[in-house]
């Protein structure tokens, strides 16, 4: 698909994957990894990559998901302990609270921003009659859509709660987006997805959602496979004010 737009003759509602789209956590998230991990590994292995390895290992997955692969990737093994454990503990979940701490006060200390070619975009789909839906890994979710401001413009929202909830795994499997779909009462192939992290472009595409729009250059990088499984089009774009919308508006009341 070469246009950069979403097509309502064929799609009836957009999904929007949040972090990184709708809101601006990125950065927020990044260096609550980095002070983290960074911590962990004095005399482990090197200091964790405030880029690289954020995007290639722990952006768009699931908290604990993330630790267990950037980890793996430094070759390093810890328990797996429990929810119980202390922040900061050398375990999976001391490691994921630590870094629930360390994102939550960054959030208090600074807020949470929507994105304003993302608020322009969702306004101009409900103009046209779609549906919205916004879809999140993270257990604060929806506290963050909710501090943005933008919980309005969806019709839904699935978190890390409802995962958590319904035992549902985290991208790059597409169970988080299908949920969404399924609660719109919608057939994946009628839904666009909008993401900028990788695993969750790839979610997407391997869930069979009619379009994927993937923001930013790595979100289009998607891999052979990915794109193999895909039943519609992948459009790539810098950011969404590159992205159009046509097709269905709603009559005029009265």
């Amino acid at each position: 698909m070469d246009e950069h737009v979403i097509d309502l003759t064929v799609i009836s509602a957009v999904v929007f994957d949040t972090d990184g789209v709708v809101t601006d956590t990125a950065r927020g998230h990044a260096a609550a990894w980095k002070h983290v991990f960074d911590a962990f590994l004095r005399g482990r292995s090197e200091p964790f990559d405030i880029r690289d390895d954020y995007l290639r290992h722990v952006d768009g997955r699931p908290r604990l998901d993330g630790i267990r692969t950037f980890l793996a990737a430094r070759g390093i093994t810890v328990p797996e302990g429990s929810p119980a454990d202390e922040p900061g503990a050398p375990t999976v979940h001391g490691l994921g609270l630590a870094k629930d701490r360390s994102f939550l006060e960054q959030v208090g200390k600074y807020g949470v921003a929507a994105f304003p070619p993302t608020v322009a975009l969702l306004h101009e789909l409900r103009r046209r009659g779609a549906r919205t839906a916004a879809v999140s890994a993270g257990l604060h979710g929806r506290r963050l859509v909710t501090s943005a401001g933008v919980m309005h413009l969806f019709d839904l929202m699935v978190d890390g709660n409802d995962a958590a909830l319904m035992n549902l795994p985290g991208t790059p499997d597409p169970a988080l987006f299908l949920e969404a779909a399924r609660r719109l009462d919608l057939p994946a192939a009628g839904i666009a997805v909008v993401a900028s992290a990788l695993p969750a472009v790839e979610a997407g595409r391997k869930g069979g959602f009619g379009t994927v729009v993937a923001v930013g250059a790595k979100a289009g990088d998607t891999s052979g496979d990915a794109a193999g499984d895909a039943a519609g089009g992948l459009v790539v774009v810098g950011d969404l004010s590159e992205l159009g919308v046509r097709g269905r508006v709603l009559p005029l009341s009265g």
